[in-house]
């Protein structure tokens, strides 16, 4: 049996988008925002001095391991305190040393030694020691690194002695989906203040970053949604975005040192080798006052020195966009944009079709401005899928509706003003309005399938900009959204006005099986196919023998 103590919540979430948020995360020595990226520093061979860390480049925190400190500087660290042994007066995160277990297959410290070393050291934020799962190991392996990190978690409770530190439970189970899942489960109802998700590293150097985002949600699932969720190793700017928006707060990464020894320069779409550069594609200090071969000319230390420094100065400007991006409510777009950037990156946002649901529960349901859609990826956003759910579920149509008239969508928005809609109010006038009355006009569009006239104002239905002509995928999703419609509703005819052009007849093929399925009486107008005047008399001899019958 062990005690667990409540410890008290110290995350404030002030925006959010996707699943990303920016937050607060009160430590005992002060206070960060969230998304955050922790440096990481080895005392022994740290290339970029840790105050510069902050004082140059704005890093509200750095990660140090307190295996490795305890190894080869025994209990300076404690004498001096950490903070002051490391030269950084922000929040410092100590690791255990789990990764050693996996990279070297144990470390000659057991859990109680590192936890009580950690609350000596002074961290502010410390990790129990778990036992990864690694990358290539077989599922009986996996279940048995899960059951021993979670024996060991219940264990921390009944050893760790300070409450002024924010502890760290990871989560366990590696690309065993099945195992990560009952790991959150377990680990999320003992009261750590952080969670990790464990073992990335190896799926991340392998570019399996559509199992990584697997993983991420998997682990999301189960864990309290209220507590900050950290990504162990993620530390290149190109999946920041992608990370944030899968659920992830905090990163830690030593890339930006062991970039620079392999003279490696980031960006925030990928990486180059300084050899191949002919100018710097970066307006950081550095780079606008050097050039790729100027810097190759220098001694290897200051090479060193120059890209580490500018691999931060990247990684501190994309945190920045991202945080820009929540707060106007354009997360996606800029995780769309990134993740383009390589297509293992494309894979993993595509990854998150299965877990739509999961996307629109957290995700805010009004935002400051309107989105950009661009292709079919884009049909996963929390946005559509919340519309579509709606719809079905709250949305009835006028009750003396008989004939459903579908219009295709104008460049303009919202719908019902638009020119085009000027010619359709005519013809309704001109059935008299006890026979307007029954006529449902709905406008087919993308990325949303079916819009209500009387919905097209409510947000995001006017409040978006749609590439067109869209993708075949796009036009797949608004004909069986129409059909769907169709379907589930009493009409007794439906009306399409057809614009093949820009639909290419799928929509019109959706629906009109669709009204066979439910013995309706379908109408179709080629808007391409006359002149304005002699569609709407077409139109109007359809709507007049449909509500007369």
């Amino acid at each position: 049996m062990f005690v667990v103590v409540a410890f008290k919540l110290s995350f404030e979430i002030k925006e959010k988008d996707l699943l990303g948020r920016i937050g607060k995360l009160k430590t005992k020595s002060c206070t960060v925002e969230t998304p955050l990226l922790y440096p990481v520093i080895n005392p022994s061979i740290q290339l970029v001095p840790a105050r510069k860390l902050k004082e140059t480049f704005g890093f509200q925190a750095v990660i140090t391991n307190a295996y490795i400190l305890r190894k080869n500087f025994g209990d300076k660290p404690i004498t001096e305190g950490l903070h002051k042994f490391l030269g950084f007066d922000g929040a410092v995160m100590t690791d255990s040393g789990a990764y050693q277990i996996l990279v070297y297959g144990g470390v000659e410290f057991t859990q109680p030694e590192i936890i009580a070393y950690q609350e000596g050291i002074g961290s502010d934020i410390a990790t129990m020691l778990d036992i990864p799962t690694g990358w290539k190991v077989t599922k009986e392996q996996a279940q048995e690194t899960v059951a021993e990190t979670l024996r060991r978690a219940k264990a921390f409770f009944e050893i760790k002695k300070r409450d002024d530190i924010l502890w760290v439970g990871p989560v366990q189970g590696g690309k065993h989906l099945d195992l990560v899942a009952s790991s959150a489960v377990e680990m999320g109802k003992l009261p750590f203040q952080i969670y990790a998700l464990g073992s990335p590293t190896e799926v991340m150097e392998s570019y399996r970053y559509d199992v990584l985002a697997e993983m991420i949600l998997t682990v999301k699932k189960g864990l309290p949604p209220e507590r900050p969720l950290h990504l162990f190793g993620a530390g290149h700017p190109a999946m920041f975005s992608l990370a944030v928006a899968l659920g992830c707060d905090l990163f830690d990464s030593a890339a930006y040192a062991l970039y620079a020894r392999e003279n490696r320069y980031m960006t925030e779409d990928g990486t180059s080798r300084l050899q191949e550069l002919d100018y710097f594609p970066c307006c950081c200090p550095h780079c606008s006052t050097e050039t790729p071969r100027g810097l190759e000319a220098k001694p290897k230390k200051i090479q060193e020195l120059f890209l580490a420094e500018h691999n931060l100065y990247v990684c501190q400007a994309e945190l920045k966009r991202i945080k820009q991006a929540i707060r106007e409510g354009r997360l996606w777009e800029h995780t769309e944009m990134r993740v383009h950037n390589h297509p293992a990156l494309l894979s993993a946002l595509k990854k998150l079709r299965s877990h739509g649901d999961l996307l629109e529960q957290f995700s805010p349901s009004v935002k400051p401005s309107g989105f950009f859609y661009f292709d079919s990826v884009g049909l996963i956003r929390p946005e559509i899928t919340r519309y579509r759910k709606r719809l079905s579920e709250r949305y009835s149509p006028p009750t003396d509706a008989k004939v459903l008239f579908l219009v295709p969508q104008t460049r303009n928005k919202p719908f019902h003003k638009a020119p085009e809609f000027k010619k359709i109010r005519q013809l309704l006038r001109s059935l008299g309005e006890t026979l307007a009355s029954k006529v449902h006009v709905c406008v087919y569009c993308a990325p949303f399938g079916l819009v209500p006239l009387e919905l097209d104002e409510v947000y995001p239905l006017s409040q978006h900009e749609t590439a067109v002509p869209p993708d075949l995928e796009t036009i797949n999703y608004v004909a069986n959204h129409s059909a769907e419609y169709i379907t589930a509703r009493g009409y007794s005819c439906v009306v399409l006005l057809n614009d093949p052009k820009l639909w290419a007849d799928i929509v019109k093929a959706a629906c009109e099986s669709a009204c066979k399925t439910k013995n309706i009486q379908f109408e179709s107008v080629d808007a391409n196919a006359a002149t304005t005047k002699e569609i709407l008399e077409r139109l109007e001899n359809i709507l007049r023998k449909n509500l007369s019958e």
